[in-house]
């Protein structure tokens, strides 16, 4: 844990959390910030500011986590979003999934999708590229 990190002192308790769940590797927490009602913040325990920081199993049980929130609120849209770096709107260096309701339009994430139209050639280089470096 980082000691200038806000998740790190929110984990120790020496910022108070409105907590949801606590294990050895994960702490969730409603966001006090929230998009809509019940957003929530599960982060790993062990610190690291992007995904690629955090060991696989420290990870072991985020989603699990994810899923039981969502399933005790009895949401039925919602989303999942994990930001890495300050141009993907990152804001706190420690790695942590929101759980979003969307209970209607208004409320919860609204994001645009700007897809594009791929070069096959292109995307066909791309996976030999990804799969040679798995």
């Amino acid at each position: 844990m980082a000691a200038a990190c806000i998740f790190c002192k929110i984990i120790r308790g020496e910022i108070p959390s409105m907590k949801i769940f606590e294990s050895d590797k994960t702490f969730a927490f409603l966001d006090i910030g929230p998009l809509s009602k019940g957003h929530s913040l599960i982060i790993p325990k062990h610190h690291g500011a992007k995904l690629h920081d955090i060991p696989d199993e420290q990870l072991s049980e985020i989603l699990a986590v994810t899923k039981k929130i969502a399933i005790a609120q009895d949401i039925q849209d919602y989303n999942i979003l994990q930001n890495n770096g300050r141009i993907a709107h990152q804001v706190v260096d420690h790695v942590h999934f929101h759980l979003i309701p969307k209970p209607n339009d208004e409320e919860g994430l609204g994001i645009g999708w700007p897809t594009k139209n791929a070069d096959k050639d292109q995307l066909a280089k791309l996976l030999e590229d990804i799969k040679a470096k798995m």
